[in-house]
């Protein structure tokens, strides 16, 4: 390769490192090329980027992006898959894709943020609920105690209304 097609190589993965707020490294070794073309379709389809890189590049890459964590993460053939927007809709993806095709693909682990991060807390992510979802349950939570607090202060003046209505239709 020539020296300028790499350099542009480890910038482009670098800007895609600072980017990101996760990047997702999978093992892609055994995988047909028809089933990485569609799996590349599919996270592309929901904005994610996916690319197999090098481990020298990638090493380039990591340190001009100051993530030399995602270094842990890189042995052997890897693919990255960059997430820009939501933390969990690449972990999804994948293991759907995973489940659904019984692929030779194997998530790693991923770089949330600066910390490193399990294969198997990848996959506990994409096992969390819409946000939609985890918002609702947390309003529904912060409501609880207020709610708790209303029915235990109203319930004297229910008794007494109860009783004055027993008593006028008497």
């Amino acid at each position: 390769m020539l020296k300028e097609k790499k350099a542009k190589i480890i910038d482009g993965i670098a800007e895609d490192l600072s980017r990101s707020i996760v990047v997702i490294a999978t093992g892609y070794q055994g995988m047909r090329a028809k089933d990485m073309a569609e799996l590349r379709q599919l996270l592309s389809r929901a904005g994610i980027d996916f690319h197999v890189v090098k481990n020298t590049l990638a090493r380039f890459a990591a340190d001009k992006a100051d993530k030399p964590q995602l270094m842990s993460l890189i042995e052997g053939p890897v693919a990255l898959a960059f997430g820009y927007d939501d933390v969990v809709k690449p972990a999804k993806v994948l293991s759907q894709y995973i489940k659904s095709t019984s692929a030779a693909l194997q998530i790693k682990g991923a770089l949330l943020g600066d910390q490193v991060v399990s294969a198997g807390a990848v996959l506990d992510l994409a096992s969390l609920p819409p946000r939609d979802v985890l918002l609702s349950r947390l309003m529904a939570q912060l409501q609880a105690p207020v709610r708790s607090l209303h029915n235990v202060l109203s319930s004297p003046f229910q008794g007494l209304l109860t009783s004055l209505q027993a008593i006028i239709k008497r």
